[in-house]
């Protein structure tokens, strides 16, 4: 197997909100849409992330209304104090404060017009 592309897709109830979060603040471009799906691209994230509506007919039965909760959105990135406060100054809510974890790990959160988490980390060792 050769993998050639990478994706997230995600099932939010307002997919013109996410994309347009991921759009405004994160710098990802929008690839294709169609009426309830979009997908988003950043050619340093090494992925797609795509938004599809809840209750698309497309999608399996079990997975139809399923909403992208328990999951988190985290990106590496090499500046993290200085993308804080960017979305600060952007007026972005951050939802989980600057933490530092005893592995290296920093990292804060961010969550979209539907309830999408959004974390941006950095490693330290």
């Amino acid at each position: 197997m050769q993998i050639t592309a990478s994706a997230v897709s995600l099932n939010v109830d307002d997919v013109t909100a996410s994309a347009k979060f991921l759009r405004d603040h994160f710098g990802f471009q929008e690839q294709m849409s169609a009426d309830g799906f979009a997908s988003l691209v950043r050619e340093d994230a090494g992925m797609n992330v795509v938004f599809l509506r809840r209750g698309l007919e497309t999608l399996p039965d079990d997975q139809r209304d399923v909403h992208a909760t328990g999951l988190i959105l985290a990106f590496v990135v090499t500046d993290l104090e200085g993308e804080l406060a960017r979305l600060r100054d952007e007026g972005v809510t951050i939802t989980m404060p600057l933490t530092s974890e005893e592995w290296g790990e920093r990292a804060f959160q961010v969550r979209d017009p539907n309830g999408v988490i959004v974390q941006l980390v950095d490693w330290n060792g």
